[in-house]
């Protein structure tokens, strides 16, 4: 099922999520419905409070950014009750975008290596160094269960300048594709 996606300024996007159980109600059907509705408005990446779910759990297909991104090819992943242990100094910049703020894209610098504690879909837990793009992908989700966007990681200049954007999507005037959830 296509799920509705919460558009920014909903107060459930900056919200730090909490972490869930095995026996989580529909768990195996929201990840699939999340794929779904990630899949149909043309992301790598969602997360729970993306569809109005305040529990720690993202999922991504970051395989359409393989041409530029060789390493993300097949690159598909559910992130349960996640937790980043580690983040190294050295970072990249890449321009990202986000489902939850339709039509805006940023350059962002985040770390190029993380080191991240996780659930998958079977509650199997993993410990994992993550590099390159698909460590940007993970933090961008990851941000989501900590109540934050990726204009977070931008200066306070092009956030002004967003301001005009940024009030569209929350009065759900910026043009998407998928259904919305507004504040």
């Amino acid at each position: 099922m296509i799920l509705p996606i919460v558009q920014f300024g909903h107060p459930i996007l900056r919200k730090m999520s909490e972490d869930i159980t095995k026996d989580y109600e529909g768990l195996d059907k929201l990840i699939k419905d999340m794929y779904d509705t990630m899949y149909k408005a043309e992301g790598i990446g969602i997360a729970a409070p993306q569809i109005g779910k305040n529990i720690r759990l993202f999922v991504i297909d970051a395989t359409p950014c393989a041409e530029d991104y060789p390493e993300v090819k097949d690159f598909k992943r559910v992130f349960i009750n996640a937790h980043i242990l580690e983040m190294s100094n050295e970072t990249m910049q890449t321009t990202e975008g986000c489902l939850s703020l339709p039509g805006i894209s940023e350059d962002v610098r985040r770390s190029t290596t993380i080191k991240i504690q996780y659930l998958d879909e079977n509650f199997e837990e993993h410990v994992e160094e993550i590099k390159g793009y698909c460590a940007v992908v993970v933090q961008h989700e990851y941000d989501h269960l900590d109540g934050k966007v990726f204009i977070d990681h931008i200066g306070m200049l092009k956030k002004r300048l967003l301001k005009g954007k940024l009030n569209a999507i929350s009065s759900g005037k910026a043009p998407v594709h998928f259904r919305t959830v507004l504040p």
